[in-house]
């Protein structure tokens, strides 16, 4: 079983805890974040637990971070924004502790719930910077109007970015999902039966994400 090491990463506004999980000869960083933070969103997520453990059998160093104001994580939840901003501190850390010769390792960003809305906004910063990622994973992506906690403007993410939804997903509606992908032209993997948070379905996580991953 993977062991992981508690990190703390200096972010703009104080400590960032990242769960990190180094693999012996990584072909690539794994940088994934957790469901809303005030809805009990953390780096110990099932959904995340189970990207991580996805990405570490295809072969990625992972970490997984905690939003602000989670765990050992300091500041205030701010809505994605400076949450986008950590991510970017955390990335910049992943890119100095695992170099490659002769180049850097290529990044895979995957987020669940409001993490995928989170990281496609540090995809789009990535690419504006010249360092774009290799390929998304967004699971239960929030996009639109959720009841009770906000509208979610979810950026425009790259054409092979792997879209995974429960058909039965109550706290995102798959409507919302198909109005954002839609003018993306962005296909979405549906899992029938499964909840937002794919209760009884994670191991469809793993396969959907390890069958797409051998397709490049």
């Amino acid at each position: 079983m993977s062991k992981h090491e508690r990190v703390l990463v200096d972010g703009p506004d104080g400590r960032i805890e990242v769960l990190v999980e180094p693999h012996d000869a990584p072909r690539g960083i794994a940088l994934i974040a957790h469901p809303h933070p005030l809805y009990g969103g953390s780096a110990d997520n099932k959904v995340v637990t189970t990207l991580a453990k996805t990405f570490r059998e295809l072969g990625y160093a992972t970490l997984r971070p905690n939003f602000r104001g989670v765990g050992g994580s300091e500041g205030e939840h701010d809505h994605g924004i400076a949450e986008t901003g950590d991510l970017l501190a955390v990335h910049a850390y992943a890119r100095s502790r695992f170099t490659n010769s002769p180049g850097p390792l290529p990044v895979a960003l995957a987020g669940f719930s409001f993490g995928a809305y989170v990281i496609a906004r540090l995809a789009k910063a990535l690419a504006a910077a010249g360092d774009p990622a290799e390929r998304l994973v967004l699971v239960g992506t929030a996009a639109g109007v959720i009841e009770g906690v906000r509208a979610y403007d979810t950026e425009a993410v790259a054409p092979d970015t792997i879209v995974i939804h429960g058909a039965n997903d109550e706290t995102v509606p798959l409507a919302n999902v198909i109005a954002w992908a839609q003018p993306l032209e962005l296909p979405i993997v549906l899992v029938p039966g499964a909840d937002h948070f794919f209760h009884r379905n994670l191991h469809l996580l793993r396969r959907i994400i390890q069958s797409a991953w051998h397709r490049q």
